[in-house]
């Protein structure tokens, strides 16, 4: 049942992903403002939430990505995607991006 459910929320959000990447690709400008301004802060809260998440402890661990026999120090790999995808992105035009991204796949 746990793996059923997995894969149905799995599939749910990258649906509404896919969605949200429609509207902001071919959406009249209008259309993408009324979508930015009630998912951007949903979208903000999430990435809180997870990054939240993986806080390193006192000791520099990620908590969700460590286990007792082996610890993650941070920062984790959720860590350095946020910073790729919020950060590092921002300083770069999207082909530079996309370069950059199938360059470390």
């Amino acid at each position: 049942m746990d793996r059923v459910l997995g894969e149905v929320l799995r599939a749910a959000v990258w649906d509404r992903l896919h969605s949200l990447e429609e509207v902001a690709n071919c959406a009249d400008d209008d259309s993408v403002l009324v979508v930015v301004r009630s998912e951007l802060p949903r979208l903000v809260a999430g990435w809180r939430a997870v990054l939240a998440d993986h806080s390193p402890d006192i000791r520099g661990h990620c908590p969700a990505c460590s286990s007792f026999w082996r610890p993650w120090v941070a920062p984790c790999t959720v860590w350095l995607s946020a910073y790729k995808h919020l950060v590092y992105a921002e300083s770069l035009s999207s082909e530079q991006f996309e370069e950059s991204a199938a360059s470390r796949s």
